[in-house]
Parts: structure tokens; C-alpha cells; sequence
């Protein structure tokens, strides 16, 4: 089996030292997935087309292993499963290309079309007719049809081989991986940021992936696997980054200094400070976040503009005009969608009144109140691994139980209320027989352990996400004591 590989069009008009830049890379990025596969494989070709010639031996299960794996190279257009052999007469030709398609070809309509490159004592146009009623005559065909055939027989001639074309299969498109200089994704692991990924990825822009760690252990264990996906599909010819920023400790930070209008915003503000040091580390050029205009109340032109100015460094937003049903439409197609809807629903800053018209000023007023150790010390404490390594060790995600309501209040039962107080004020906690802590959730990390630990507590929010996420957090420090309040006590 032999794959004819076609250039991504944009590759073939580059001047002719960058073209040839460009087909070493994607000639490099190739042979470092297929060789994998099969040992004995061989990539070679060079202005035109490249092409990956299989060994006799291999399996039918390497060469389709081989033909996904380069439909998920950027920098390749598309490609072509083919039959190479040494060009013979006409009447060979007809022969061969018989033995090839005839099985294909079973009661369905067909058409054959002919490429040629070099000096041969035939036209394309002729050879299509021969080969056309070859086919017709000696094959159990339904028939001929030029315009819409169920079958395309396709032949390429290259000079004096002949290729019988099988497959035809689409590529990524792009540039190759490592042409362009790499970046920094900010990784949620939504649909946002991960299909903002993919499309760097798919235009030759290879990432280092940062996370910040808002919502604990389960949280985190998704969005690795998110991004070990799309590395593992898209862009496995490069070794890159899985970054961890322990964030709990700024988000307390924000939600106690910062007024309710400008948290959103500061937020933004403090994940891109601390992501500029990251990406200095990691010596990339920019870096990558899935915002869209309008989508939130920081993602508005104004407020854009704000987080803009934070760093010097060049912010890419693939997704700036693209609407969400877009955005997820891509994300099927690219295979995380179903990674990313597992992923639970977390927001670390919660403002009932956000600002969608944030002013300068008073942004920079709001962040030098508060205290720049905080946010040096999350960078600090930034964990760093390699893609390859991030699903070696899965965390053991403590299951999450829901409090036993009795017939009769248990003295040991305690509920904190974990919202924030502005939540509390709009819609207070009925009182049940149990005595309430208001503890919002930001301070539980911080403040848990000074509580009375021969007591149970029950967390309590309205949607019930956060206490789940919260019981997790603490059961994984260490604390058994720790249960979800059931909706139905505070609904009676």
C-alpha cells in the first residue's frame, strides 16, 4: 500500500526555501506517528506530494491505523490509499486496474478519470475511455455515468508509475506542527477553550496547556483528559506541557478584597498575569483563550479591551466571532465533545451584578488593594508534567454521600451554608431543627479544619453543584465528616 499525500494549498505558494521548510517538518511530523504503527514503513516524496509506503507485511489493521493517523496531521490536505505499480502498456493498465476495483464496482454505476504528469503516446481522455469500457465489459458493473457515479475509478501517472487510487481521505489541513512558534492554552476544559486548542493545533501552532485548579480533584482529572486527547489525536509528534495552578487561594482572595461588579473581570485579569510567567517559562510567544465576544460579561469589547492591557504579551481569541453552537458542532466533530460535557460545572467567582463596561481605573485600583503574594505564591506552587504523564496516576475521587434526614434532628448534624452572603441575603435558609454555619465556599479550604470535627456538616447550595464539589475537596484532604444537605429538608 503506498498513501499519496497532498499539500495543504496555502504550503504550496510559500517561496521555495519556506515550501521546503514546511515538507521537511510535515515529513518529520509524519514519520514520527507512522513509524510507530509500522517499523518498516517508509516516508518519502518531496515538492509535490509526499508518500508513505507500507512494507508487503503489513497488516490490514496497520495500514487503516496508519491512514487515521494521517487524517489527524495538520499541514496535509488530503491523501490517497493506492496500488503503485510500474507503468505497462494500455491493455495492462486495464488489467491491473480490473483486479483492483472489480469488487468495488459489483452493480454500481462508475466513471473513471485519469491525472497524468509526464510524456506518454496517449491522453488522459483516451486512456479514460479504454479503461472505462475494459471495466464495463469485463466487470459486474451496473453501468457508466460521468456525473454522479456511485464508484470513482481514479489513475494517476506519474512519469512511469501508475497509481490505482482506493480511497480518497480528507486532512486536517494547516501547517505542520513546528513551523510556527508554540503558545499557552488557559484550558477550562468546556467546549470553548478546548476547540480554541484544536484550532491552533490545526493551523501548525502547537500548545502547552494551563489549568487552573478552581473546583478540585474532579475537575482537574477532567480537563487532563481533555487535553490529553487532543494531544494525543492532533498533535502527538510534539512533546508539550500539562500545567496545574492551584487557584482556590486567589479566588478567596478576589471574593473577600474585590467589589461584586469587578470580580469577573479581575479574575481574567489574574489567570492571564499568571499565565504570562508560565509562558515564560515554558518560552512560548502568546497565549490562547476560548473567549467570545458577549458570551459572559468579561468577554464584552470593553471589558476585552481591560484584560488586553494586563500583559504585554499577545493574547489569541480563535473563537472571537464564533457562536456556541458552533463551537460545540466542532467539538463533536473533533471527538472532546463528550470529554468536555463530563466535565462539572464550576465558577469560581459567582456576581450577581457584573460590570459588563469595567473602567481602567478602577480595575487597577481594585487589584492594588489586594495582596500580590497571593497570586505569586499560586505561580509558585504551578505543577508541571508532561501530557505523556497526566493519566498515570488517577486521583481516587472520593464518592460524594447525601445526609440521612431522621425523624428527629441529630444533634450532630451541622449545616453550612456555603453561598455567597449575597445569596444568602436574596433567598435565606429555612430553619429546619439543625443549627446553620454560613461559611461561603470560598473559605472552606481555608477555615474547615478550625470547625468542631466531632460534628457531621452538611453543605448546602442552591443548585447543588458547588456543595458536591466542595464535599469532594474536603473528603479528599482528609475529612470524612462531610456530607451533601438533601434539598428535600430545606423544601419542607
Amino acid at each position: 500500500m503506498k498513501f499519496i499525500i497532498r499539500l495543504f494549498p496555502e504550503i504550496t505558494i510559500k517561496s521555495r526555501g519556506v515550501r521546503q521548510q514546511y515538507i521537511k517538518q510535515l515529513k518529520k511530523n509524519i514519520r514520527h506517528l507512522v513509524k510507530p504503527i509500522c517499523e518498516l514503513s517508509r516516508v518519502g516524496g518531496c515538492w509535490d506530494l509526499l508518500e508513505v509506503e507500507t512494507d508487503p507485511s503489513t497488516s490490514t489493521a496497520q495500514i487503516q491505523a496508519i491512514s487515521d493517523a494521517l487524517t489527524r496531521i495538520p499541514g496535509i490536505h488530503h491523501f490517497m490509499e493506492t496500488q503503485e505499480h510500474p507503468l505497462p502498456d494500455i491493455e495492462g493498465i486495464c488489467t491491473l486496474t480490473l483486479s483492483t476495483v472489480a469488487e468495488r464496482l459489483q452493480n454500481k454505476t462508475f466513471a473513471v478519470r485519469v491525472q497524468r504528469a509526464g510524456i506518454h503516446s496517449y491522453s488522459s481522455l483516451e486512456l479514460q475511455r479504454k479503461v472505462g469500457a475494459y471495466l464495463l465489459e469485463h466487470s459486474s458493473a451496473a453501468g457508466v455515468n460521468l456525473t454522479s457515479p456511485d464508484e470513482l475509478v481514479l489513475l494517476q501517472i506519474h512519469h512511469d508509475r501508475l497509481f490505482i487510487v482506493g480511497r480518497r481521505r480528507e486532512g486536517l489541513g494547516g501547517y505542520p506542527l513546528g513551523t510556527q512558534e508554540n503558545v499557552v492554552t488557559l484550558m477550562s476544559g468546556g467546549f470553548d477553550s478546548s476547540v480554541a486548542a484544536y484550532q491552533m493545533l490545526q493551523r501548525g501552532i502547537y500548545t502547552h496547556f494551563v489549568f487552573f485548579r478552581l473546583g478540585g480533584a474532579a475537575h482537574e482529572e477532567g480537563v487532563k483528559r481533555v487535553a490529553h486527547y487532543l494531544w494525543s489525536q492532533y498533535c502527538q509528534s510534539h512533546q508539550v506541557k500539562f500545567v496545574t495552578v492551584p487557584f482556590e487561594g486567589v479566588v478567596e482572595h478576589i471574593l473577600t478584597h474585590v467589589d461584586q461588579g469587578l470580580m469577573g473581570v479581575i479574575l481574567k485579569r489574574a489567570m492571564i498575569r499568571c499565565a504570562d510567567q508560565l509562558a515564560r517559562k515554558l518560552k512560548t510567544s502568546a497565549l490562547v483563550t476560548g473567549e467570545a465576544i458577549a458570551q459572559v460579561s468579561s468577554q464584552t469589547l470593553t471589558n476585552l479591551q481591560i484584560i488586553d492591557q494586563t500583559v504585554p504579551r499577545l493574547i489569541l481569541r480563535p473563537l472571537i466571532s464564533a457562536n456556541k453552537q458552533l463551537i460545540i458542532d466542532q467539538a463533536r466533530a473533533i471527538g472532546v465533545a463528550e470529554l468536555c460535557e463530563r466535565i462539572p460545572e464550576y465558577c469560581g467567582v459567582i456576581s450577581q451584578r457584573p460590570t459588563s463596561r469595567a473602567k481602567l481605573t478602577e480595575i487597577e485600583a481594585a487589584e492594588d488593594a489586594m495582596d500580590s503574594l497571593v497570586l505569586q505564591d499560586a505561580v509558585t506552587s504551578a505543577v508541571f508534567q508532561s501530557i505523556t504523564q497526566v493519566l498515570n496516576e488517577t486521583p481516587d475521587i472520593p464518592q460524594v454521600e447525601e445526609g440521612q434526614i431522621a425523624s428527629e434532628p441529630d444533634d450532630r448534624v451541622v449545616i453550612i451554608d456555603i453561598r455567597a452572603p449575597d445569596e444568602r441575603e436574596s433567598s435565606p435558609l429555612k430553619n429546619q431543627g439543625y443549627p446553620v454555619i454560613e461559611l461561603p465556599f470560598y473559605r472552606l479550604h481555608s477555615q474547615f479544619a478550625n470547625l468542631d470535627q466531632s460534628k457531621e456538616y452538611w453543605l448546602y447550595c442552591d443548585q447543588g453543584i458547588m456543595s458536591k464539589l466542595q464535599t469532594q475537596n474536603l473528603l479528599s484532604a482528609g475529612f470524612s465528616n462531610i456530607k451533601i444537605c438533601p434539598a428535600r429538608l430545606l423544601a419542607e
